[in-house]
């Protein structure tokens, strides 16, 4: 893994040189999937959010580590325990990136990075540091900042050994995260892939496998479809390295929901398109897109069920059905993307609906994550998404 020069066999079914490493991935109420991995000397192991819509890397740090507004209590304060926090003091192999270091470029502009330059080595100069200036990551949903670190990483306990001179940062502070750091699966250059130089990474099975054997060129292999990422048209967008998909239509019972095609597609300015990120619960709409795919809903329901009003003013979401009594068996549409190269993902049922407490009402919800319950295949040597159906429980080839 640590050289993706050595990786041999890119024809079909051709095994791989690169060691494989499984890790058990773990899911929360908050809606993340976590793996454990193991900074420092001797390894520290802390729990990361997988995210495959952000880049970097970075762990609760120091005994100083502050979380407001975060999905687990203080101190002293409810049943559940503090966040495992990394301690550079207890780790030899610890150090500050320098400003001068490329990986600093990683999460800074280049015009700081050009005044990193301008200064002095030792930093005596007025307004400069040798160090790293500190990081803050905006998420749609909080943030987190502190200060980059270079550090070893072990992937598992029985991996071959760690990986010296990796990037992570080092939070001191954070706002509306949970209780555990989060590893960075996007295409940006301080993600955990990036850094490793993986050529794919599927998971499987409840664990994640990073690594591993190619696929083939086909359109699928063992029952997995492949569509092909996208690029941003616009370069220098913020958002250009997230994984961008060709979401082509939805169905809804076979019947294909009158979309205006404009809004599936990324547009020139940056904006737009269709994005998958394991790091949110919900799938998010556009309102062209949503709108008339919750009445195409409605429609297929119209006759069988009425619309419960109560039922939505108390979740939040639409559109939500009363059945005529708790024990009826629903009939509910069936729900499906449809993307570029042929792949359709028909979703589960219990992935856009469910029971709204005791109501009895079955409510619209746009996630869990639509992908739950999915063998999902990031090939970043191709450039392509794949998927299959299965159980995150039940072992399967």
């Amino acid at each position: 893994m640590k050289d993706p020069e050595k990786i041999v066999g890119t024809d079909a079914g051709a095994p791989s040189a690169v060691p494989v490493s499984r890790n058990p991935l773990f899911s929360h109420s908050y809606g993340g999937y976590t793996i454990s991995l193991g900074f420092g000397t001797p390894p520290q192991r802390i729990p990361l959010v997988v995210d495959t819509g952000s880049d970097l890397v970075w762990v609760p740090c120091t005994r100083s580590y502050v979380c407001n507004n975060c999905s687990f209590p203080r101190p002293g304060v409810g049943v559940a325990p503090p966040p495992l926090v990394f301690s550079p003091k207890s780790s030899s192999s610890a150090k500050l990136v320098g400003c001068r270091n490329p990986k600093c470029s990683w999460i800074h502009s280049p015009d700081l990075i050009t005044r990193c330059r301008d200064c002095p080595v030792n930093g005596s100069a007025a307004a400069c540091s040798p160090v790293c200036p500190p990081y803050m990551v905006v998420y749609g949903s909080g943030s987190t900042g502190g200060l980059l670190l270079s550090e070893k990483l072990e992937l598992s306990p029985a991996a071959a050994g760690p990986i010296a001179d990796f990037a992570v940062g080092c939070s001191l502070f954070s706002a509306r995260q949970p209780p555990a750091g989060v590893v960075g699966f996007w295409r940006g250059p301080a993600s955990l892939p990036s850094q490793l130089g993986l050529p794919a990474f599927p998971t499987a099975s409840g664990s994640i496998i990073l690594g591993g054997a190619s696929f083939s060129s086909s359109s699928s292999s063992g029952g997995i479809s492949f569509t092909p990422f996208l690029k941003n048209p616009s370069a220098g967008s913020p958002f250009s390295i997230y994984y961008y998909l060709a979401l082509h239509r939805i169905t809804v019972d076979g019947r294909k929901v009158k979309i205006p095609r404009a809004a599936l597609a990324p547009r020139a300015g940056g904006d737009g398109g269709t994005v998958i990120d394991s790091g949110t619960t919900f799938t998010y709409m556009e309102p062209d897109v949503f709108a008339p795919l919750e009445r195409a809903v409605e429609a297929r329901v119209a006759g069988r069920y009425n619309r419960s009003a109560a039922a939505e003013t108390t979740t939040g979401l639409r559109p939500c059905f009363s059945p005529a009594s708790p024990s009826e068996k629903l009939q509910l549409p069936q729900l499906s993307f449809h993307f570029k190269g042929g792949a359709e993902m028909r979703l589960p049922l219990a992935n856009y609906f469910a029971f709204a407490g005791g109501s009895g009402a079955a409510v619209g919800d746009p996630g869990e994550l639509p992908a739950a319950n999915y063998h999902v295949v990031y090939d970043l040597e191709r450039e392509r998404l794949g998927f299959r159906r299965q159980s995150c429980l039940e072992k399967q080839s």
